[in-house]
């Protein structure tokens, strides 16, 4: 009878992994200071997760962020929870894990993974490190192959390859998340990965249904809106990336797009100060400026699996200064930045790119010769129209001095009007190529 009862038992519970023999250690929370909570109890590390027990009965999660003498100073997930004094707080293995599989495909969640698009819960069963995999720095493969983002100005002068990271830099209403609506539209990839962080509210449904009109077969969306607390926007950037680790280490072709990496900063600064972080370069503290590397080194080929995760970021140029610290941050660490201008976009060209701000670091290694020097001669016309532009608007210059000016002046709708392109149109990249060297080829 005895054996047939434990039997029962084992069944009962063999669901249940035990991970560790030790007693588990449970907190108590004794401090509530500026959205942060202070444990005693808890010797557990920073981005641990945890469950704490409101005034109601119910749990909340939190993470812990930080330590002050043996006190842990953790960030709740949830706003406005009744706590109380004494409140009783347990470790939460699982914050820690994503959940992954193809069940993601089509479906929109938080930044806890909880589905927003109540199509009942997400069928995925595998599970992936929230702040990825640490791996050999030489399994990380080279940018060689052309990737076609459908946008003629970046196919022909800002050539894109897989596994590349790029940066869209602008000030507010220049058009970054338009034009990453057109590279959605345009992208050759096998996974499209969404992350809305920090969005108004209305503009995640807008971009659900006009950028990635379409493309929902084969995307996955994370989306944290502005109002929610700055740690959700962290987990919400991390679970967008972790996602597209996962389909990368299957050999997939991974486009990620995260709008924006200044929110994610703003988000990092919030918690750096509330821990008591000294504010460095225009109020930003280290862990901010910190955060942006470990974020974005996380994309690019993996030679392993033959798979790769093309990441494109937006970065917000506070009052338009491309000297920002975080513009300034994430343009030495990404592959290729895209400037865009309030100047062309004032004058209705769409989309407003910068051509001789922006660079990508890697056109060199994957496109011809030809095509190259077709780049370099657009470049050497725009820049000649810039840097004189002054003396050309008030008349200064006179015609005949300098034949290259002579012919940027000359050209100079031609050279915009390449730029123009409907944000409804797609122009594959041999075309691109194709129109950049018939104009401007030798």
């Amino acid at each position: 009878m005895r054996q047939a009862q434990l039997s029962q038992a084992a069944k009962l519970f063999a669901h249940m992994q035990v991970t560790s023999q030790a007693p588990r250690q449970v907190g108590r929370l004794i401090g509530h200071d500026g959205g942060m909570l202070e444990v005693t109890g808890f010797p557990r590390p920073i981005g641990a997760g945890a469950q704490v027990r409101t005034s109601d009965g119910q749990h909340i999660r939190a993470e812990v962020v930080g330590f002050r003498g043996s006190r842990a100073v953790l960030v709740p997930l949830d706003q406005d929870a009744p706590l109380e004094n004494g409140a009783r707080v347990e470790p939460d293995s699982a914050a820690n894990m994503v959940q992954v599989g193809e069940g993601l495909i089509g479906r929109v969640v938080d930044a806890m993974g909880q589905p927003l698009d109540r199509k009942g819960p997400v069928l995925a069963n595998g599970q992936w490190p929230l702040n990825g995999v640490k791996g050999n720095v030489l399994d990380r493969g080279r940018v060689l192959r052309r990737f076609d983002v459908g946008v003629r100005a970046i196919n022909a002068l800002l050539t894109a390859g897989r596994g590349q990271r790029i940066a869209i830099m602008a000030g507010s209403g220049v058009g970054k998340s338009v034009l990453m609506g057109q590279m959605i539209a345009g992208a050759e990839a096998d996974v499209i990965v969404v992350g809305l962080i920090g969005e108004r509210g209305r503009e995640v449904s807008d971009f659900l249904e006009t950028k990635l009109a379409g493309q929902m077969h084969k995307s996955v969306v994370v989306a944290v809106p502005a109002d929610h607390p700055p740690v959700l926007r962290l987990r919400a950037a991390a679970r967008a990336t972790a996602i597209a680790e996962y389909f990368r280490a299957r050999g997939k072709q991974v486009l990620l797009l995260l709008d924006s990496l200044t929110r994610c900063a703003h988000a990092q600064r919030e918690i750096g100060l509330s821990l008591g972080e000294p504010p460095a370069m225009k109020g930003y503290p280290p862990s901010a400026l910190a955060f942006i590397p470990r974020l974005v080194e996380r994309a690019g080929v993996d030679s392993r699996s033959g798979g790769s995760i093309t990441a494109i970021y937006t970065v917000l140029a506070d009052g338009d200064d491309n000297d920002d610290p975080i513009v300034d941050t994430a343009r030495a660490i990404v592959d290729g930045h895209i400037v865009l201008s309030r100047q062309l976009s004032e004058q209705s060209i769409f989309p407003a790119i910068d051509v001789g701000r922006s660079l990508s670091r890697v056109m060199a290694d994957i496109v011809t010769d030809q095509h190259l020097a077709a780049a370099a001669n657009y470049r050497r016309l725009w820049a000649a129209y810039e840097e004189n532009r002054d003396l050309i608007l008030m008349g200064a210059y006179r015609p005949g001095n300098d034949p290259t000016i002579d012919e940027a002046v000359e050209r100079r709708g031609q050279l915009l009007d390449f730029l123009r392109q409907s944000s409804r149109s797609t122009i594959s990249a041999d075309d691109s190529i194709a129109a950049l060297v018939g104009a401007f080829g030798a």
